[in-house]
């Protein structure tokens, strides 16, 4: 068996350098005489700016440059951050203020850059700062998730950023009010700072009259594009590249002010820049995710079967739009708004409010947990209040294996998948007929203890082209080229393990490049689990041209035709052999230059649908509200995997987001719009011992939708354990007579509930 191919678990070639302090993070290789850069952000929430004077910070010792809004318009710098806006439902487009690299006239938001300092060391910019002449004229902060308030932008008339639809509201409506059975749910789902390992950050300089700018991200093509006309340069003249990066979860896929007002220091200064965000000021600048309040409406018959499913929801903006965030709560969570369930008639209504808080954009699932949380709490909740146990309800509604391809409520079309076998395995897997004597012994312990369900699916989003080149070195190793950006996930062992399954070429001989826009024309970059699907159906496209491509020239070698198998390439009736490597060696001699790089451009046909069952128990202790997940069961259906231990790894980690948000992470606003959660003293993450040994096992079903039959795996966990953790929640404390629990579970806000007798929101 080939231990280094498809579906092995390989150990991660990449991680010898990083737990050895060899990996190449963006602070690491910053250039050791670039200028120190340091922002100057707003102490308030919303006000106008009366007065802000820099001349005492410019001619602070160390101090080179002092840039504001005025001087980086003064320099022909576009200072909007460009972002997406959806169609509102009556034709319109979403509200779209500018969101300016430096505020300029009004600060928004606690933490918002107004101005940036470079120094030769970084507590001269601290230094500087403090000189800086800052006056302000305070209004009222609106940091409700709701409509009106302190209007932040003429633009948004009641803060009302978009009013967004999908569905026939009518016929939708008009099941509800004659169906046997209708159930309502109200639901939270709290914001969260997203706090990778390594935080924000990025270096400048000028290279030969053109601009590098290095900066820990997730696609380097867009930034590129978005340096370019925010600068007002050629695209030729800017090139981004981006080291090894410690953590993105969606939050580092977006470009932020602070690395286009340090690309432009380096122009003006014709000398390197580097800035690096530290943690208060990230929890300050991040974009944060989530944060959305939802009424879910269902309307079953008689025998358990939905006939129609509303949901309308307010979701929280921040005080910008950010690059993607109109589209998370509305296109993307459209995508899987029905889940794995058989129902016909939808509608659903988000509507999009700005706020004086940090800006909310994508994070780990993009609109997917946010969808699947609302409906499988709904469900859930739907089951309880009918009388019907919750793992049978969801049965009933299944679509039916023999059903697909299945054309969804909502358009999307589900290649493959079998519920009911995930489901089956889940509940052996989880002993679910064991828990009723598991409840009995936590309640002799003076416990409660709850079971939750969540069955997700999942759409694989983003670019569906990808490109991948290799190139052979003189020294006989083979360079693999990727348009996808690594954040941690093993992409590096991953790809060695396509390429050399489909080619043969040694592990130990190929090196894998990203994120460098010289070195790849081209790349769709990493996010919404696009990564393995999209470079690997490129990878063994590349593969396959650059079989045909060699098979002539050997032929005429060799003097045979020639067939490749087994990882070589064979001349027919002879005993002519060359592996790849061989091949490019014999090329490079003959002087076919041609034969040393192959490039490809591949396209997936459509998306993939990874789906599974997630299982929680959790037990609460009435005297004190600690609610802790002691078992937890995730059955997948992720299709073929590439390295089953790398696939694990990636939903353990989603599992870990997952359970942090629904138990300990909590973001708090007090009504002036200051943060009060803003180090790791007030804002929690989960920890080792906060975690149970998480259960893994897979149903595939093999995608249709890409030749390697794979489903995107990166944020699965999260978006199936939100409402699993929930749901256990409110079957420990449903007898209790509490019939709504909200995010997070901490354990004040459980103790009120089981000792005040009231609801989590009440």
């Amino acid at each position: 068996m080939n231990k280094f191919g498809t579906s092995q678990s390989v150990r991660r070639t990449e991680d010898l350098r990083f737990l050895t302090g060899n990996g190449r993070y963006m602070d690491d290789i910053a250039p050791e005489r670039a200028l120190h850069g340091y922002v100057f952000r707003s102490p308030v929430a919303h006000a106008e700016i009366s007065a802000l004077d820099v001349s005492a910070a410019e001619t602070a010792e160390g101090v080179a440059l002092v840039l504001t809004a005025d001087r980086l318009e003064a320099q022909d710098v576009t200072l909007a951050l460009p972002a997406s806006v959806v169609v509102n439902r009556d034709g319109s487009a979403g509200a779209a203020p500018v969101h300016p690299l430096l505020a300029k006239g009004r600060v928004r938001f606690v933490g918002e850059a107004v101005a940036m300092i470079f120094a030769e060391t970084l507590q001269q910019a601290k230094d500087a700062a403090e000189l800086i002449h800052f006056d302000f004229d305070e209004i009222d902060a609106h940091v409700e998730t709701a409509a009106g308030g302190e209007e932040l932008h003429a633009e948004a008339p009641n803060n009302l950023a978009f009013d967004w639809a999908f569905g026939d509201e009518a016929a939708t409506d008009e099941i509800i009010a004659g169906a046997a059975h209708v159930v309502r749910l109200a639901m939270e789902d709290n914001r969260i700072i997203v706090n990778s390992m390594e935080p924000r950050g990025c270096y400048a300089e000028m290279e030969e009259g053109r601009l590098h700018v290095c900066v820990g991200h997730q696609n380097a093509w867009v930034s590129k594009e978005k340096l370019a006309n925010l600068l007002g340069m050629d695209e030729d003249a800017v090139r981004v590249s981006i080291p090894d990066v410690g953590g993105g979860f969606g939050m580092k896929g977006m470009d932020y002010p602070e690395m286009f007002v340090t690309a432009q220091a380096a122009r003006m200064l014709g000398r390197p820049t580097r800035w690096l965000s530290e943690r208060t000021e990230a929890m300050l600048s991040d974009n944060a995710g989530r944060d959305l309040t939802s009424h879910a409406t269902m309307a079953f018959d008689d025998d358990g079967r939905l006939l129609a499913y509303r949901v309308d929801t307010i979701a929280n903006m921040g005080a910008y739009n950010s690059q993607v965030a109109q589209m998370v709560q509305t296109e993307l969570a459209l995508k899987v708004l029905t889940g794995a369930y058989d129902v016909r008639h939808v509608f659903f209504n988000v509507k999009g409010v700005f706020t004086n808080t940090t800006p909310v954009d994508a994070y780990r699932g993009a609109g997917r947990p946010e969808a699947i949380y609302v409906l499988e709490r709904a469900m859930d909740h739907a089951a309880r209040v009918l009388g019907i146990d919750p793992w049978e309800l969801r049965r009933r509604n299944f679509i039916s294996a023999a059903s697909f391809p299945y054309l969804s409520a909502t358009g999307e079309t589900y290649d493959v998948g079998d519920f009911h076998k995930v489901l089956t395995r889940a509940a052996a897997e989880a002993d679910l007929e064991g828990f009723a004597a598991r409840k009995a012994e936590a309640v002799k312990a003076g416990k409660l203890r709850g079971l939750g369900l969540c069955f997700y699916i999942e759409a694989i989003l983003g670019d569906p082209f990808e490109n991948a080149a290799v190139e052979f070195t003189e020294e006989g190793g083979a360079v693999l080229y990727v348009g996808t950006v690594s954040n941690g996930q093993g992409h590096e062992t991953a790809y060695k393990q396509i390429l050399h399954t489909f080619s043969g070429i040694p592990a130990d001989a190929i090196t894998i490049v990203q994120g460098d826009t010289d070195r790849i024309a081209q790349g769709g970059g990493t996010g919404g689990s696009r990564s393995v699907t999209t470079q690997g159906t490129a990878t063994r496209a590349m593969v396959n041209t650059l079989i045909e491509r060699y098979r002539p020239f050997l032929a005429e070698e060799w003097n045979a035709d020639v067939a490749f198998d087994d990882g070589a390439f064979h001349g027919v009736g002879t005993n002519q052999s060359a592996s790849v490597l061989e091949a490019a060696e014999l090329a490079r001699r003959k002087g076919r230059e041609d034969l040393l790089r192959i490039e490809e451009r591949a396209t997936l046909s459509g998306r993939s649908y990874p789906n599974g069952a997630h299982v929680c128990e959790v037990e609460i202790d009435p005297e004190t509200g600690v609610v802790d997940v002691v078992k937890y069961t995730v059955v997948d259906d992720f299709g073929i995997l590439m390295n089953p231990m790398l696939v694990e790894g990636q939903v353990h980690g989603g599992v870990a987001q997952g359970i942090g948000q629904a138990i300990v992470e909590r973001v708090v606003y007090d009504r002036t719009g200051q943060l009060l959660t803003a180090t790791f003293m007030d804002y929690a993450l989960p920890r080792a011992d906060d975690l149970p040994m998480i259960g893994f096992s897979t149903e595939p079903v093999p995608s249709t939708a890409n030749p390697l039959g794979m489903k995107g795996c990166g944020e699965a966990g999260t978006v199936g354990s939100l409402a699993a953790v929930a749901n256990a929640v409110q079957d420990a404390v449903w007898d209790r007579g509490i019939r709504r629990v909200d995010m997070p579970f901490t354990p004040d806000r459980m103790w009120s509930m089981l000792h005040e007798g009231k609801d989590a929101t009440e």
